[in-house]
């Protein structure tokens, strides 16, 4: 008992702390943002066959903000969450005679493949954004960032396989799929699923809803695999994301963009792995569940794309769904709210399953 409370302690506190840094930090960082006018320059969007996307533009032509909205809100997310685990860590190796040890779970084990990955996509992402308020307004490009991702996943994926011998996949209620090498492919293309996801990035408060729900759910789940290292980054990374949506709920005070969605995806796309087989669970197999609103987004855009391409109309209105939803007369803040609703009954099933099915 008094195990599995310092163990609630050790997830719990780094939750919090994240939750006030990232409200400390967040004033600092919107007045260098609003005064270096951290923007988009080209406001408005490109559908995914890379014309624009009129109806998208004409439906926010008169409630849109990309103008005057600063960009690279993520960095409240890293940040506060990098803080947070350097923070605690640096204390911990100073003050060994008080209880602060105890609270450092920046471990080699369970916390460094996911806090390098989230480092990464935040650079990548925040490089992106860069680009994107300067010079030609357009950002990496899409082909570099998918190479990008690609490379840095197959070396987790390398990781994996070879360091932590990890070379099959759960199955709820179905033993172990040993599929060898093919973790590492297996991996790219979660990741690369995942990343794609980040679109839903679309209307102010959704990602963040939707992503600290995701992230929970497997803080969790690594909590009852006795992963309480994973279990601490994982829940950590929701005070954070907390902190953000604080500011970001109508109207957004800033967007997360590529350096907050970048570092998110993939980083769920690592917690799932982890919270496999190397966890005795199913973190993969539950990942759809938990991020079932995710899964969707990407669906909608790939039925939309294949749809115009070899039938020759849309199904959606706009592309991802949640616009769609827009345009055919919700209120923004409306579908925010159901995708929240949502997000949190797909994170309970999920949490669920993986506690009875492994």
């Amino acid at each position: 008992m008094e195990g599995d409370l310092a163990n609630i302690v050790k997830v719990i506190t780094p939750a919090i702390v994240a939750f006030v840094a990232g409200i400390a930090i967040t004033p600092i960082l919107t007045h260098y943002l609003y005064k270096h006018k951290a923007w988009k320059k080209r406001p408005g969007k490109i559908a995914l066959d890379g014309n624009v996307a009129e109806e998208f533009n004409k439906l926010h032509e008169l409630v849109d903000t990309e103008k005057h909205t600063p960009r690279m809100g993520g960095i409240v997310i890293w940040g506060a969450s990098l803080i947070t685990i350097f923070g605690i860590s640096i204390l911990a190796h100073i003050f060994t005679s008080t209880g602060l040890p105890k609270l450092d779970f920046l471990s080699r084990e369970q916390t460094w493949i996911p806090l390098m990955t989230l480092i990464i996509g935040a650079l990548v992402g925040l490089i992106n954004d860069f680009f994107d308020i300067r010079g030609t307004g357009k950002g990496i490009s899409l082909t570099w960032r998918i190479a990008i991702i690609t490379v840095l996943s197959a070396f987790i994926g390398w990781w994996f396989y070879d360091k932590l011998d990890i070379t099959g996949i759960a199955i709820p209620f179905d033993g172990v799929l040993t599929i060898g090498w093919l973790i590492i492919p297996f991996f790219v293309l979660v990741s690369l699923a995942l990343y794609a996801s980040g679109v839903i990035d679309g209307i102010d408060g959704l990602s963040g809803g939707v992503f600290a729900s995701v992230f929970a759910s497997y803080a969790i789940i690594a909590f009852t695999q006795d992963q309480i290292n994973l279990a601490a980054f994982a829940a950590t990374i929701v005070g954070a994301i907390l902190a953000f949506l604080w500011f970001n709920i109508p109207p957004a005070r800033f967007y997360m963009t590529e350096t907050g969605t970048m570092a998110l995806t993939l980083t769920i796309a690592v917690l799932a792995f982890m919270t496999d087989t190397l966890g005795n669970g199913i973190g993969i197999g539950v990942l759809p569940i938990v991020a079932g609103l995710l899964v969707v987004t990407v669906a909608s855009n790939i039925l939309q794309v294949a749809s115009k391409k070899f039938r020759g109309k849309k199904i959606f209105r706009i592309a991802p769904i949640h616009h769609h939803f827009e345009a055919i007369g919700w209120p923004g803040y409306k579908v925010v709210m159901r995708y929240w609703v949502l997000s949190l009954i797909l994170a309970f099933s999920g949490v669920i399953l993986a506690t009875i099915a492994h």
